[in-house]
């Protein structure tokens, strides 16, 4: 906050606004995280996700209350990441509180942007990704790669001269 904004100004004012502005020239400075990070990684922690391994599959599930399908993307980057993310928005029809004069008296919902990342194993079939979403919960179904059959030993004549 800006001490000048509410009518406050002076050296010793001046000094603590300098003073309490330096985390943030420091975080530039010294490659602190920036706030895209941060907002990234509490949207990350704030999506819980179980992840099951299954002899054929990887199976990962993530609450989406009210969600829709086409609101949430399912990526895989840098060829072994999975990443699920989206955004949750007010309702239409004034509850956004900018129609009707709509006044909230507690909001507990979460609304925002939300992602995952899951590193996926050597063994997951990228390019046999489904995904499902009913009843507010997304299923992503990753199909396991078949392991490699085994090599016969090869039977080699031996002639007699």
């Amino acid at each position: 906050m800006d001490v000048r904004m509410v009518g406050l100004d002076g050296p010793l004012l001046s000094t603590l606004q300098h003073l309490m502005d330096m985390p943030d020239e420091m975080e530039k400075t010294f490659g602190g995280p920036s706030h895209t990070y941060v907002r990234d990684a509490k949207a990350m922690a704030t999506t819980p996700a179980d992840v099951k391994e299954l002899p054929g599959a990887y199976v990962f599930v993530v609450d989406m209350p009210g969600l829709k399908g086409g609101e949430i993307k399912v990526q895989v980057e840098d060829g072994r990441v999975l990443v699920v993310s989206g955004e949750r928005k007010r309702g239409p029809d004034g509850e956004d509180g900018k129609d009707g004069g709509v006044k909230y008296l507690r909001m507990e919902r979460r609304v925002g942007k939300f992602m995952r990342k899951f590193s996926l194993p050597d063994n997951a079939d990228v390019d046999a990704i489904s995904a499902v979403c009913q009843d507010g919960v997304l299923t992503v179904t990753v199909q396991k790669v078949p392991p490699p059959e085994p090599k016969k030993p090869k039977t080699i004549e031996v002639k007699v001269a």
